[in-house]
């Protein structure tokens, strides 16, 4: 098994808690109404939603895959700190074993925030995972971030 690791940085408008709200703490509701044509729903599979919890993202009909699950491995509410891992869902592709995450909002001098997120992608056995599959995953994962900083700044006192 190997491990191979990115780190992304971007800066948003939003205030680090609202966008920590929004997208940590009620993504599995706020998501599939953003996304209907990507994520048909989020289930929680077991837990209340802080560390031990398991979420099943169901992607919408049409897609090239069919759903992912998560498992939150620590929530930190007040420095705006979630890691979480995907245990399990087509999106491995029988190449990966998981994908750890650690997603962290820190406040920028604007009043907005700088979203940091590393990234590891433990592979199955002598497995190899090719750039071009991980770079459409955070491109994905980017446009859910965009979806969701746009909806907080048409709508300034959502998650407030």
């Amino acid at each position: 098994m190997g491990v191979t690791g990115f780190i992304q940085e971007f800066a948003c408008p939003v205030p680090p808690a609202r966008m920590f709200k929004a997208l940590i703490l009620d993504s599995h509701n706020l998501i599939p109404k953003l996304m209907p044509q990507a994520i048909k729903s989020v289930d929680m599979i077991q837990g209340d939603g802080g560390a031990g919890t398991i979420k099943q993202i169901n992607f919408a009909e049409g897609s090239h895959f069919k759903y992912v699950k998560h498992r939150i491995d620590a929530l930190d509410t007040e420095n705006f700190v979630c890691k979480y891992t995907l245990i399990e869902g087509d999106v491995l592709m029988d190449k990966l074993e998981s994908i750890a995450y650690e997603v962290k909002f820190e406040t920028a001098a604007d009043g907005g925030c700088v979203c940091k997120m590393t990234s590891e992608y433990h592979t199955a056995g002598d497995s190899d995972i090719k750039e071009e599959e991980i770079k459409s995953g955070k491109e994905r994962a980017m446009g859910m971030y965009k979806a969701i900083e746009a909806y907080l700044l048409g709508n300034p006192d959502a998650y407030a």
